[in-house]
């Protein structure tokens, strides 16, 4: 990590997850392995952004919440003895692959992914609860890669914005309803797509990540 002083970069050393842990407790006054909700992205109080996952997400037993994006997090890993995790934020960090997932396999379903540098989508079909799935501005460009998706029987909603493939399609027809076909034809059980209703009277419903335009977090 480097962050720039008057012009120039200086090297600073990225935080563990130990001692976000432990700012996050300071802020909060409580033990982080009392909380459902654990926010640890890279925010004031925070001296430099978390470098990885390290054994110490372990202590978050109660955790439903786990808030890790705007990091520089490149691998996911180290989740074992988060049993009850339902929602996990990885968005905006350096993650090239999905992987590492099957420790929360049977309670994860919502995962946050937008704006990575993700190409592939294998390591997803372990989490067979997952819902909702934000892949927004990742790299992925085949239909090969995007069909994985339907190895996920509960999936409902997806994120997709800023993905090659996706802009591709749009760039050939900007009404967009040739890759919503292309999309519900490959994954008919989804509800909503790019925070739109697929579904003929299913609700307008606000995010809580990423919207896919810089909506960040908190």
């Amino acid at each position: 990590y480097q962050r720039r002083v008057h012009g120039d970069s200086i090297p600073m050393k990225a935080l563990t997850c130990r001692e976000a842990i432990r700012i996050w407790e300071q802020k909060h006054q409580q033990p982080a392995s009392e909380a459902e909700v654990v926010r640890l992205h890279y925010q004031p109080g925070f001296p430099a952004p978390i470098g990885s996952m390290d054994p110490s997400l372990a202590t978050l037993t109660r955790c439903r919440h786990l808030g890790l994006s705007t990091n520089m997090i490149d691998r996911i890993t180290n989740l074992n003895g988060l049993q009850h995790l339902e929602v996990l934020s990885l968005s905006r960090n350096n993650l090239k692959k999905i992987e590492g997932l099957e420790p929360v396999s049977n309670t994860l379903v919502q995962l946050w992914l937008s704006y990575n540098n993700i190409a592939a989508l294998s390591g997803l079909s372990c989490c067979r609860r997952l819902r909702v799935l934000f892949l927004a501005h990742n790299k992925v460009e085949k239909w090969s890669e995007f069909e994985k998706l339907s190895d996920l029987p509960a999936l409902e909603e997806l994120l997709f914005l800023g993905n090659p493939l996706r802009e591709t399609w749009i760039n050939t027809d900007s009404s967009g309803r040739a890759w919503v076909a292309e999309v519900v034809r490959r994954l008919p059980r989804l509800k909503r797509l790019d925070q739109q209703a697929v579904i003929e009277g299913e609700e307008p419903r606000e995010g809580d990540e990423d919207d896919g335009h810089g909506k960040e977090e908190q």
